[in-house]
C-alpha cells in the first residue's frame, strides 16, 4: 500500500512504525473471510481491510477520530484472525492498537461511552475493587437480572462466586486434607525449574481455582512456582488508555525482573491467553523506553502460555483416565495472538480426553475482553453462533485457555466450560473441576 506521510509525521516511532505495517497491505481481502465482523455485517467497513483505509486516512492526514471511524474501530475485537490469514505479514494488532490511542487522544465519546469504559478502567484491572463491585452488585440482583445482556451474562457466574445462597463459595485450592495426592506427592519429585505465574486480575476473582489447578499441575512436574499479582494492562490497553497501561504493565515488570534477578525463572506464565497475548508484546510496547525496554524484553522472552510450558516440559504420567469427550475452543489470542493451538489439545489427549474440533474454531465468540459489554449485540450473535457449532460436537464439556471464554460461553453451552489447566490437574490426581456437575463427574471417574 502507498502512503504519503510527512516526515515530520514519521519523526514519531508510533507513527513510523504504522506506516511500516500499512506498507505491507497488498488489499489481496484475504482477511475478511477470517474477520468475524465481517463475516456477521458484510461491510467493508467491518474488514481489516477496511479499517486499514479508514486508519491510514486518519493518521495521513493527522486528523481527528470521527464518529464513523470510531463506530468500525470499535468494532473490531482485536481476535487477530487476520493476521493468521494475511499472506503478506501484515501486523494489524500494532495498527489497531495504535489506532485506538488515536482515539482515546482525539475524539470525545458521548458521555454513557466515556462513564462505561471509565468503570471498567477503573475496577477490572484491580482486584480488590472489582471483587467489592461483584459483592455490590450481587446486592442488586434483581437489578442486574433486568439489564442488558452486556451485564446480565455474568449473573450466574457472580451468583456462584458470591451469593451463599447459591453455594458456598469455591476455595482456590483444597485443604490439605482434601487434596488429592498429586505427581510430586506419589513420586517425590523435586522441584528442578521455577517459574513465576501471573495471578491476573479478572481470573483471580471469578475462579481462583484456575490458578490453584495451574500450581498442582506444575508441583507435579517438578515446577516450584512463585504467584506474582498485578494486572498485566491489557484490559486498558484496549481500551486505547496508554498511560494506564504503561503504568500497570510497568509495575508488573518490575515485579517479575526483581524475581529474574533474585532466585532467577525459567518462564513467566498466564494461564489466561488474553494476558499472555499481551505480556509477549512488552518488548514492542516499550521499545522506545531506555528507562524500562531491557527490562520488558527480558520478561517478553520468558512469558508462555501454561499449556504451552507444559508441552515443552512433558506432562507427567496421569493417575486417573477419564473417559470424557471435550470440544476444545481455541481462543483467539492463543491460536491468533500467540500461534499456541496444538499444545493445548495435545495436551487433553495425552491425559486421556477425547478431543473434538469445533467447527469455524478460527471465529471469535465474542468475549475479546471488555467487548462483549461494550458491543453486546455483536458479542451475542457471535457467541450464539460458537454455541451452535459447540453443540454439534456432542461433547461432554468444553474446555478453553482463557478466563473471558469461559464467562462468555458458559451463559449458553449448555454445558460444563473449563479452563484447560482443570482437566488436566484432574487426570493428575487434583479435584473435579467446579464447573462439573457431580454425576458427571463421579461417572467419570468410574
Amino acid at each position: 500500500m502507498q502512503t504519503r506521510f510527512k516526515p515530520e509525521q514519521l519523526a514519531d516511532p508510533d507513527v513510523h512504525e504504522a506506516e511500516q505495517v500499512l506498507r505491507k497491505c497488498v488489499h489481496c481481502g484475504f482477511c475478511t473471510a477470517t474477520c468475524p465482523t465481517y463475516v456477521l455485517l458484510g461491510d467493508e467497513l467491518d474488514s481489516p481491510r477496511g479499517r486499514i483505509y479508514l486508519i491510514k486516512d486518519m493518521l495521513e492526514n493527522d486528523r481527528p477520530a470521527t464518529a464513523e471511524v470510531v463506530r468500525h474501530i470499535d468494532r473490531c475485537l482485536s481476535c487477530l484472525a487476520c493476521m493468521t490469514t494475511c499472506p503478506s505479514g501484515v501486523h494489524y494488532q500494532h495498527l489497531i492498537d495504535h489506532a485506538r490511542v488515536h482515539v482515546e487522544r482525539t475524539y470525545r465519546r458521548p458521555w454513557r461511552e466515556r462513564w462505561k469504559r471509565d468503570v471498567l478502567a477503573a475496577v477490572l484491572p484491580y482486584p480488590k475493587r472489582f471483587a467489592a463491585a461483584m459483592r455490590l452488585g450481587m446486592l442488586a440482583r434483581p437489578v442486574i437480572a433486568r439489564m442488558p445482556a452486556g451485564v446480565s451474562r455474568l449473573r450466574n457466574l457472580l451468583q456462584e462466586r458470591f451469593d451463599p445462597r447459591v453455594r458456598a463459595p469455591r476455595s482456590a485450592s483444597p485443604s490439605a486434607a482434601e487434596r488429592p495426592s498429586t505427581g510430586a506427592d506419589r513420586a517425590g519429585v523435586r522441584p528442578t525449574r521455577r517459574v513465576a505465574l501471573l495471578e491476573g486480575c479478572v481470573e483471580s476473582v471469578l475462579t481462583p481455582e484456575i490458578h490453584a489447578a495451574a500450581k498442582r499441575v506444575l508441583a507435579a512436574a517438578g515446577v516450584d512456582v512463585v504467584s506474582v499479582p498485578g494486572c498485566c494492562g491489557s484490559i486498558v490497553h484496549h481500551l486505547g488508555r496508554e498511560r494506564d497501561n504503561r503504568r500497570l504493565a510497568g509495575a508488573l515488570i518490575d515485579s517479575l525482573q526483581r524475581e529474574i534477578d533474585g532466585e532467577g525463572l525459567d518462564a513467566i506464565l498466564s494461564t489466561a491467553s488474553g494476558c499472555g497475548t499481551h505480556a509477549k508484546d512488552y518488548g514492542f510496547l516499550f521499545r522506545n523506553d531506555a528507562s524500562i525496554a531491557a527490562r520488558a524484553a527480558s520478561v517478553a522472552e520468558r512469558v508462555r502460555d501454561v499449556s504451552e510450558y507444559m508441552r515443552e516440559i512433558g506432562l507427567p504420567e496421569p493417575v486417573r483416565r477419564l473417559g470424557l469427550s471435550v470440544a476444545y475452543h481455541s481462543a483467539c489470542s492463543m491460536q491468533h495472538g500467540q500461534k499456541v493451538d496444538a499444545q493445548p489439545r495435545e495436551l487433553l489427549a495425552r491425559a486421556g480426553f477425547e478431543i473434538r474440533t469445533i467447527p469455524e474454531g478460527h471465529l471469535c465468540c465474542g468475549s475479546a475482553g471488555t467487548y462483549n459489554l461494550l458491543q453486546p449485540e455483536i458479542a451475542d450473535r457471535l457467541r450464539d453462533r460458537k454455541v451452535e457449532h459447540i453443540a454439534r460436537t456432542n461433547a461432554d464439556v468444553v474446555a478453553t485457555g482463557n478466563i473471558g471464554c469461559i464467562v462468555q460461553l458458559a451463559s449458553a453451552a449448555g454445558m460444563p466450560v473449563v479452563h484447560t489447566v482443570e482437566l488436566l490437574d484432574w487426570a493428575l490426581g487434583g479435584p473435579a473441576p467446579s464447573a462439573l456437575s457431580s454425576e458427571l463427574a463421579s461417572r467419570s471417574e468410574q
